[in-house]
């Protein structure tokens, strides 16, 4: 029997798996290893140790890339966003989008979207008491499921400004799924003041033969993982203005407000993050 990461309940039943890709790994629950957390199976465990084996400092590039998705929250919520569609959320854990925008605008809205359903489930648990955040499963490569869902236009009003995070998603849609056709049907519904947060793996500056190690791994997961150079990433902003200080790497970005539980180790090569404004006074040209 495939088991929950510190689950040992023989009395599980099929029931309790129902709707679940438990037979391949997934991008959310081998995040969700890589992060510490409990939520995932023996064949995401599998899978995440064959990328540790591939790219050793693994652990140190999902957390710079945390750290970025916290530090643009805060940014944005401290700028008057109030509302955030948090795309390829993965499983709950410490820090999250609605745990930082809350605590600076108490009633900021949120929905976090994933396409695997044990995300909505331990997600929906999570938020029963929040009537400000909701979780709900729908597929980037499908953008209208998520712009037209009606959980989330309960709470997302369009016609105020809005952030839509990207982060440490992308990478996951392939180029035949048309990336940027995705992130365009989310700008174009976005009222003036709204932001976009994106974060990527990168094969500009790292080692080649780790990049095609990683690839062969994910080929295997429910989805592929793609690295891009800086230009194709930058290709997402358009439309946006990027704000300082610009494409960089997630350490590099607005260090003002890093976190003190950030380290040296988590400064690394594999990403670059930017956060772009469709209000071009707000950018950097």
């Amino acid at each position: 029997m495939v088991r929950l990461s510190g689950v040992n309940d023989s009395r599980r039943t099929d029931s309790n798996t129902q709707g679940l890709a438990i037979d391949r790994p997934t991008p959310a629950r081998m995040y969700d290893y890589f992060l510490g957390g409990k939520d995932h199976y023996d064949v995401d465990r599998e899978a995440a140790e064959q990328v540790k084996a591939a790219l050793p400092n693994t652990r140190e590039i999902v957390w710079e890339n945390r750290f970025f998705l916290q530090r643009a929250v805060r940014y944005l919520a401290e700028a008057g966003i109030d509302q955030f569609v948090d795309l390829g959320t993965g499983l709950p854990t410490k820090g999250n989008v609605h745990e930082i925008a809350q605590a600076i605008t108490p009633h900021a809205r949120v929905v976090y979207v994933d396409n695997d359903p044990i995300v909505l489930s331990h997600g929906r648990a999570l938020l029963a008491t929040n009537p400000n955040t909701t979780v709900i499963t729908a597929d980037i490569r499908e953008p209208d499921s998520i712009l037209e869902h009606p959980d989330l236009r309960a709470l997302i009003d369009f016609s105020r400004p809005c952030a839509v995070l990207f982060v440490a998603i992308m990478h996951f849609i392939p180029d035949d799924a048309d990336p940027y056709g995705a992130v365009a049907a989310f700008r174009d519904v976005l009222a003036p003041g709204s932001y976009l947060a994106l974060s990527h793996l990168t094969s500009d500056i790292v080692p080649a033969d780790q990049v095609r190690r990683v690839v062969e791994v994910y080929e295997a997961a429910t989805s592929p993982i793609v690295f891009r150079t800086g230009p194709q990433i930058e290709r997402m902003f358009d439309g946006f203005d990027v704000v300082a200080p610009g494409l960089v790497h997630p350490w590099q970005w607005q260090p003002w407000l890093k976190s003190p539980y950030e380290t040296e180790e988590m400064r690394t090569d594999w990403l670059w993050a930017a956060v772009g404004s469709n209000t071009p006074s707000l950018g950097v040209g």
